[in-house]
């Protein structure tokens, strides 16, 4: 810097305002010297980033444990809901298609029928019905705290697959009872079962990011999953001889159809168990569960703002 004189006649000001200018002028080359630290928007990572959500399992099994004890607590029955829903709409499909309708079965108690498609459609239900609503239900904690989004959907799909474990020991127990013993079939539930999850999950995903913006879907919900109650082979069989090969086509559009029938296949050794249709639920349910994880993914950013 060079240092100026003060003259006879010049003017202070002008002196004082060089002099700083020139000082400012050094420390922003000084700083220009220092590290730097760049803030930038995040690299996007994977669609589901394993490793994250293995360091947050301990909130995952948390937060599944909570939605546990505080969906049955104050109930006189407690736990045993799980076992009383699904068996009185069995009840009510034995009476009303069984007796009264006199529909066929394939070969096995009707009560035992309904009760292997109602246990598959629950677990549908169930998983989609608490998925899509996980985060409008865990506003405070999404607001407040970070850790990865999918945490939520995901704690919310082990509860439901809990009720759904359960009603799968009371179907072994029915199936006891009707000396109805399974087949080899029985070693292919699980994969039916995952394929089911996994269509389920992508349709809560969509759902609850949806929500968290638009609560109107809250509603649309149940009378989606209404309409799917009856056209989907809970109650009836694809495999009943009054139905049109044009029509079962028809019905085999939804995705629903074929896995229901596999998992009763797989429970009781009977049933429509059609291999194309099951490529072809297999991939909705793949392409189903990759779109939910990108929106759900794409959105994620803004649920602590908006929800």
């Amino acid at each position: 810097m060079t240092v100026s004189t003060l003259r006879p006649g010049s003017d202070p000001v002008n002196l004082t305002l060089l002099i700083t200018t020139s000082a400012t002028m050094l420390d922003i080359a000084s700083a220009n010297e220092l590290p730097h630290v760049r803030i930038r928007a995040s690299v996007p990572g994977p669609l589901i980033d394993v490793p994250e959500l293995l360091r947050f399992r301990d909130l995952l099994w948390t937060l599944a444990d909570r939605d546990l004890r505080v969906r049955y607590k104050q109930t006189a029955l407690g736990v045993i809901w799980v076992v009383l829903q699904p068996l009185m709409s069995s009840l009510i499909f034995a009476f009303v298609f069984g007796v009264i309708a006199g529909m066929p079965s394939d070969g096995k108690p009707y009560l035992l029928f309904a009760f292997a498609g109602m246990t598959a459609w629950n677990t549908f239900a169930n998983v989609l019905t608490r998925v899509s609503g996980s985060l409008v239900s865990n506003a405070q904690m999404l607001s407040k705290i970070y850790f990865p989004r999918l945490i939520l959907p995901v704690s919310a799909a082990i509860s439901a697959l809990v009720d759904s474990a359960i009603s799968l020991g009371l179907m072994l127990v029915m199936m006891g009872f009707y000396r109805a013993w399974p087949g080899w079939g029985i070693v292919l539930l699980p994969v039916w079962l995952v394929i089911l999850v996994v269509l389920a999950l992508g349709l809560g995903l969509m759902a609850a990011s949806w929500i968290v913006r638009y609560r109107d879907v809250t509603h649309i919900i149940p009378v989606v999953l209404q309409l799917g109650l009856f056209i989907s082979p809970v109650a009836w069989s694809l495999a009943n001889p009054n139905l049109s090969e044009k029509f079962r086509w028809i019905l085999r559009l939804n995705p629903l159809c074929s896995l229901i029938e596999a998992i009763r296949w797989s429970l009781l050794g009977e049933g429509d168990l059609a291999l194309p249709a099951l490529a072809y639920s297999i991939a909705v349910a793949a392409g189903v569960f990759w779109m939910g994880v990108m929106v759900f993914k794409k959105q994620e950013r803004s649920f602590a703002d908006v929800i």
